[in-house]
């Protein structure tokens, strides 16, 4: 299965080539498939086609299902599902996967959450595997140096039955972060940051490395919110280089390896580094040095600025302008408004993209002591059941608690709208990933930040800068 290549070699090109059955003169690669993972709002469908051709999953030890899209994440979930007609979604999804034999995470489990953030909670994902779901945000495992990227049903389908895919080999790009951001700077405002300035296509076609001495000094929690938002910037799939950080983060999990294979897994993932020398299609640096935390003011993640600046006015290429302005109307701005002068109704800290423990303690700093103001409604809602019993575990929910947020159980909630609750017709600062119209809500308008700087806005009652309060 490996393909020899001479000289230096990509993260990207190793892990390809790990899995590359073979090649065709099309550009696209037939893959091996080492996990696979669903969720209730499209699990069905590829377990439902399974079964009515007669074909059986090549490994069902590989394949895995949760329950965290249109779940209820009111304590107790009193409503099952905040989905109109989402009940069936949900009691369909258990039987298929109970049928097929594959591992679920029900809603009642206490390893129940959200898929990108239980896959690598468990040792589900690890460096150097392919992992794909029916789900653009799949690539928030790069975080620990697989292969990973979101697929659709019929793809799933494909993948449960034969253990592959065929897929069309990207470019190669390397986003290089130099500098040394302020401690209230996270991994949510680089990729915002990134986002803005290249475009929100600036990585199409491409499978990007992230590197860099501010990479390397975040977490492993932060580089998973970077890989997550690689899809936001039009990759294929994002990526860092495991180190030390990640197989401490990894040791132990629930299907990690153990033992003897352990020690064997982690000599090869030592190697899942690009080459010196090897070389990248290209290359784009931003130096983090001084950059202030980031907030969108428009309906895409390159609409974005520093907390401390002003709205800009539609500039670029026609169609660049006209989309601009669009956004201008839709989110009720105007060019030269202070972003730090507009006031929110709601604050949601949430999503496959900021739901973590370091996330959850980043707000905590921000809120301990402090008040959510008055008519912004607040919600919390951890990205697992594992991540809610640890920061219990550390008080933080009394945090949020006294602050005014609301702490709810795990799911994806309200970073999308299903038809249930959301935020419709409000400004909300939210940590989740998108901010296209209508995202949480009918007319709701979506200002994306880190969680330290949604923590700052609730207080505040309007967008604020979270360096402000931790000095």
């Amino acid at each position: 299965m490996n393909r020899e290549m001479n000289g230096p070699r990509t993260l990207f090109e190793k892990l390809w080539g790990a899995h590359e059955i073979a090649a065709a003169e099309d550009g696209q690669s037939l893959l091996a498939i080492d996990r696979i993972f669903l969720h209730e709002r499209t699990g069905t469908l590829a377990l439902e086609a399974l079964r009515q051709s007669g074909r059986a999953i090549r490994h069902p030890e590989r394949a895995f299902c949760v329950m965290d899209h249109i779940v209820d994440t009111r304590p107790g979930r009193p409503g099952l599902t905040r989905m109109p007609g989402g009940v069936e979604f949900i009691t369909a999804t258990r039987a298929a996967a109970q049928q097929a034999g594959i591992r679920l995470f029900d809603i009642n489990d206490p390893r129940q959450g959200i898929v990108h953030v239980i896959s690598p909670e468990l040792g589900i994902a690890l460096p150097g595997l392919t992992l794909v779901c029916p789900d653009s945000h799949t690539c928030t495992v790069g975080g620990l140096g697989a292969l990973a990227w979101g697929i659709g049903t019929t793809q799933a389908e494909h993948a449960l039955a034969t253990g592959t895919l065929r897929v069309e080999r990207p470019k190669t790009l390397r986003a290089l972060f130099s500098g040394t951001p302020h401690p209230a700077v996270s991994a949510k405002d680089l990729i915002l940051a990134l986002i803005a300035r290249y475009s929100a296509v600036g990585g199409l076609g491409h499978a990007v490395e992230f590197a860099g001495p501010a990479i390397e000094a975040l977490g492993v929690e932060g580089r998973m919110t970077l890989c997550n938002m690689a899809i936001e910037f039009g990759a294929f799939t994002g990526m860092v280089a495991p180190d030390e950080k990640v197989f401490e983060f990894l040791q132990g999990r629930e299907f990690a390896p153990q033992g003897a294979l352990w020690d064997r897994a982690a000599a090869h993932w030592s190697e899942l580094k690009s080459d010196a020398g090897a070389r990248f299609d290209r290359q784009l640096e931003l130096d983090c040095s001084g950059m202030a935390p980031q907030v969108s003011w428009g309906t895409s993640p390159e609409h974005a600025v520093g907390i401390n600046a002003r709205v800009p006015k539609p500039g670029g290429a026609a169609g660049r302008r006209e989309a601009m302005q669009r956004a201008l109307d839709y989110m009720g701005l105007k060019p030269g408004q202070r972003m730090e002068e507009l006031a929110i109704d709601a604050a949601f800290i949430g999503s496959c993209t900021n739901a973590r423990l370091p996330d959850l303690r980043a707000a905590a700093r921000i809120l301990r002591g402090r008040r959510v103001a008055e008519n912004v409604k607040a919600i919390c809602v951890p990205g697992s059941m594992a991540v809610r019993a640890a920061a219990e575990a550390e008080g933080l929910h009394r945090v949020f608690e006294a602050a005014g947020f609301e702490w709810q159980e795990s799911g994806c909630a309200m970073c999308f709208y299903a038809g249930g609750e959301g935020f419709g017709g409000m400004r909300a600062v939210s940590s989740t990933n998108r901010n296209f119209e209508n995202r949480q809500g009918p007319g709701a308008r979506t200002h994306l930040a880190s969680p330290a700087t949604v923590a700052a806005s609730a207080v505040r009652g309007r967008l604020a800068d979270p360096r402000e309060l931790l000095a």
